[in-house]
């Protein structure tokens, strides 16, 4: 739930979310629609469906239990680097390294002395770099802690706007504060629209979707996003081939499994 989306918005859902299946298994018994439903208007609805697919994963191959090193993870559906990294430092207590926005803006700003850029394969050997060692040279016990540490210090000291650097322990030794403060020079960022978007059309077919407990017709669609016909069919179209949403056999919509 927190890939994309920030905490605050992602702690209701995810209260509701764990007293209704507390294991993995307890959501595998559902169908795909409903896990869909329960999403709400988190976005990125395909993040639940596979989620879904996860679940039924860990119920029938791990014992209804989240593994606990990177590689097992990395191969569970919809699990990518940042989130099998984070399940196993932050849940399980292992020296690895995890790299989220917060912590790519600290790593740019203190130790490259610039604005990030776009996300690289180079992030994650610059965290990897920065995790304390024991006397062998190894990730020392306290690597987790210090992974938590540099995450909340992005987050709520060096933020993307308005650094508090004069509360930042970093500020002696931040290279980006010692050049004072330069903005961004390189290509520019990437970032996402919302509005207007194939993304926000696709969110209001599937609201529909939702708030339906029956299959609809497409008309009921239709009224949903009416200032691009073509548009609205290229979403609907989406929905359908990315599996979240299915036609009956007598031409209703539906989410996906309640056909």
């Amino acid at each position: 739930m927190l890939q994309q989306t920030p905490v605050a918005r992602v702690i209701g859902p995810w209260t509701a979310w764990v007293q209704r299946w507390p294991v993995p298994s307890a959501m595998a018994a559902e169908p795909a629609g409903e896990v869909l439903r329960a999403w709400g208007k988190l976005g990125y609805p395909r993040r639940a469906l596979r989620l879904h697919e996860c679940a039924k994963v860990l119920a029938a191959q791990h014992g209804d239990r989240v593994p606990d090193d990177v590689d097992t993870l990395l191969a569970l559906p919809g699990i990518g680097d940042y989130t099998a990294r984070a399940v196993a430092c932050f849940a399980y207590g292992q020296a690895v390294p995890v790299v989220d926005t917060n912590v790519r803006r600290v790593i740019a700003r203190a130790v490259h002395g610039r604005e990030p850029g776009n996300p690289s394969k180079a992030d994650l050997a610059d965290a990897e770099a920065l995790l304390p060692r024991d006397g062998d040279g190894r990730p020392a016990p306290e690597a987790p802690e210090f992974s938590a540490a540099l995450m909340e210090l992005g987050a709520l000291v060096c933020t993307a706007r308005n650094p508090r650097c004069g509360e930042c322990p970093l500020a002696g030794d931040c290279l980006w504060l010692a050049r004072g403060r330069p903005a961004h020079d390189g290509p520019p960022r990437r970032t996402q629209k919302y509005e207007g978007t194939d993304r926000q059309a696709r969110g209001r077919l599937l609201d529909v979707l939702r708030g339906s407990s029956s299959p609809v017709e497409r008309a009921a669609l239709d009224v949903a996003w009416t200032r691009d016909t073509a548009q609205r069919a290229r979403a609907l179209d989406s929905l359908l081939t990315d599996g979240l949403v299915d036609v009956t056999d007598d031409g209703l919509f539906c989410l996906a499994g309640e056909g």
